[in-house]
């Protein structure tokens, strides 16, 4: 297999293993809005300003995010944005809860991939691909 359909095979994995997973952590928030109070609750006892504006965005931009990824459009976008998202999750929580790095890993991990994507974009099996 050619290095450069190597490259682009594994980030196509990377972007639907993470985008999925983007999507599984935001969808009981979308559909329900009681989820969607509840966490609304969890940032206003965490500090945050104007929580249930920040829950209702943090949700959204990670649910079009992770549709993004998977279908591979506008993916340094949505990186960029989910950098962002994630900065804001492990400053503005984790890190002032003093938390573990176990349980810090999950938002470690998305925002590392994040980095990745807008580092070297979706690869050739996106719906935005380069044209060569």
């Amino acid at each position: 297999m050619r290095s450069e359909t190597s490259k682009s095979l594994a980030l196509l994995l990377i972007r639907i293993a993470f985008g999925v997973r983007l999507i599984y952590g935001v969808i009981d928030n979308v559909v329900s809005w009681d989820r969607m109070l509840e966490f609304e609750a969890f940032l206003s006892a965490s500090g945050f300003p104007v929580p249930l504006v920040s829950a209702i965005v943090s949700v959204y931009l990670q649910l079009i995010a992770g549709i993004s990824w998977v279908i591979g459009y506008q993916v340094k976008y949505s990186a960029l944005l989910m950098i962002g998202n994630f900065l804001v999750a492990l400053i503005g929580f984790h890190l002032i809860q003093g938390d573990t790095y176990l349980n810090m890993a999950p938002a470690i991990h998305l925002l590392c991939i994040s980095i990745l994507l807008l580092a070297t974009g979706p690869g050739k099996y996106a719906l935005d691909k380069k044209k060569r």
